[in-house]
């Protein structure tokens, strides 16, 4: 039997070898996989898979996938479950393969600075860890509750991206299962290779459409010496954004530079109730930087501000105590919760080039007066990663006015220089824009990757682009 979309019906045969495989007790079939059946991306529908598998091991991963394979049965691979465009839902069925239970830190190797972690532990827990030994892994895309999986499927990025990069720079191997249940290992605790095709950066960022991962060699640093924070107000966001340029050009590299809106420091500080310095002021910049001692902070503070206050800052305000920086950073950090909690409709993180924020910025504004939703938006100035919420005003947005204010923003967005997705990924919510960022050579290319990968079409399905099974 097959089920609508060309997929393998899951039997009561099936499901009981997944039992023996796994355990009467890994095996959910229940009312505990409604915990399974949405991811955090606003507005997501719901979908409760046929089976929730929690595998404990590589080799039963790659039980599952054999047995799933054969049947042609949907697999989902699931994290933490904090992903924002519907990635991790089984909206065709079939088996959420939540990798929960792979959650060990299996080495941390100072020679080599490398971690190696299994695919559940969590950002938090790595942080920890690698302090522990005297190392650092500087990313920090937002959520210290996501799993390193999911990070390395979505190649997630965060506030530390000017300095350090996106996932996909500090991941040096991978062991992934492949849906013919094929174990594979890619990379390693290397730093160089020109030896054939990289599978490793193929895997990261394929939002688990091509294989499970189960293990994940991630490169690390030496901790910085002092970090200090900035916050700058100034007049417009147009100003705000000249002044980035002028920071790099003066040979400085922040760790990040965040920049944020009147309207969104005002939404934060009535989700948070504390109240942001300088809060009156139309736009700003939070910048993070690094330093080896007091000194060397000081000679670059002192050089921001510089640039800062010659592209119009009204101020440079840096905070007196570890208290007032942790303070600015939540600041930043609960943009999307205080967006969530006051009825956020849809949120979308277009890449621009970072000259063209503010550009952009005025015309996603115009366009938003002209659809009647409200916008809020905030992002990486440093790299050019906006993050815009569409807002409910209390009126009843229909859902099709939404997607049509997205989908102009998008196409806004490309058309100077950028792309649909700088970090969130598409999934399901965003798969419909891919046709925006890429012509037709290039999505079929994708799509003759994905086969080789996936001949039947099993692994997460309907996610990135719509690709059914192999029918013979």
């Amino acid at each position: 039997m097959v089920t609508p979309g060309g997929y393998g019906s899951l039997s009561e045969a099936l499901t009981d070898k997944f039992r023996q495989v796994l355990g009467e007790r890994n095996v959910l079939t229940g009312d505990e996989r409604e915990s399974y059946a949405r991811d955090e991306a606003p507005g997501s529908a719901r979908a409760i898979p046929d089976l929730v598998l929690k595998p404990g091991s590589t080799g039963e991963v790659a039980s599952i996938m054999r047995l799933a394979d054969e049947a042609r049965i949907p697999v989902i691979v699931r994290g933490a479950g904090t992903g924002l465009s519907g990635g991790s839902v089984a909206f065709y069925g079939g088996i959420v393969l939540s990798a929960e239970r792979m959650n060990r830190i299996l080495e941390i190797d100072r020679e080599n600075f490398v971690a190696t972690v299994e695919p559940a532990v969590t950002l938090e827990q790595l942080y920890q860890a690698v302090q522990e030994h005297g190392l650092y892994y500087p990313l920090y895309p937002g959520e210290k509750t996501a799993a390193l999986g999911g990070n390395v499927a979505t190649n997630a990025g965060g506030m530390r991206a000017v300095k350090y990069g996106v996932t996909r720079q500090f991941v040096l191997g991978l062991e992934a299962v492949l849906p013919t249940g094929e174990i594979i290992e890619t990379g390693g605790k290397f730093v160089k290779c020109s030896t054939g095709y990289d599978l490793t950066q193929l895997i990261v960022g394929s939002e688990g459409t091509l294989a499970v991962i189960t293990k994940v060699l991630l490169r690390l640093t030496s901790p910085p010496g002092k970090t200090e924070i900035l916050f700058v107000p100034f007049h417009s966001l147009h100003e705000a954004i000249q002044s980035v340029p002028d920071i790099l050009a003066r040979g400085i590299v922040p760790v990040g530079i965040e920049f944020m809106e009147k309207d969104a420091v005002q939404m934060v500080e009535q989700f948070t109730g504390r109240e942001i310095p300088l809060h009156d002021h139309e736009a700003f910049l939070l910048i993070i930087v690094e330093g080896a001692d007091d000194d060397a902070i000081q000679r670059v503070s002192t050089s921001i501000g510089e640039a800062c206050l010659a592209h119009g800052a009204v101020d440079v305000y840096i905070p007196g105590s570890e208290r007032a920086k942790r303070n600015l950073l939540e600041a930043r950090e609960k943009f999307y919760p205080a967006a969530q909690r006051l009825g956020m409709l849809d949120i979308a993180d277009v890449v621009v080039p970072r000259s063209r924020i503010a550009d952009f910025m005025m015309q996603a504004r115009e366009l938003s007066e002209d659809s009647r939703i409200p916008l809020v938006a905030c992002g990486h100035a440093g790299d050019g990663n906006v993050h815009l919420c569409l807002m409910d005003d209390g009126t009843g947005v229909p859902a099709e006015r939404v997607k049509e204010l997205l989908s102009r923003i998008y196409e806004v967005g490309v058309s100077m220089g950028g792309t649909v997705s700088g970090e969130h990924g598409l999934g399901s919510a965003k798969k419909d824009y891919l046709r925006l960022a890429f012509d037709e050579v290039e999505i079929r290319l994708m799509r003759r990757v994905k086969q080789a990968f996936d001949p039947n079409g099993i692994m997460n399905p309907g996610k990135l682009f719509d690709i059914g099974p192999r029918m013979d």
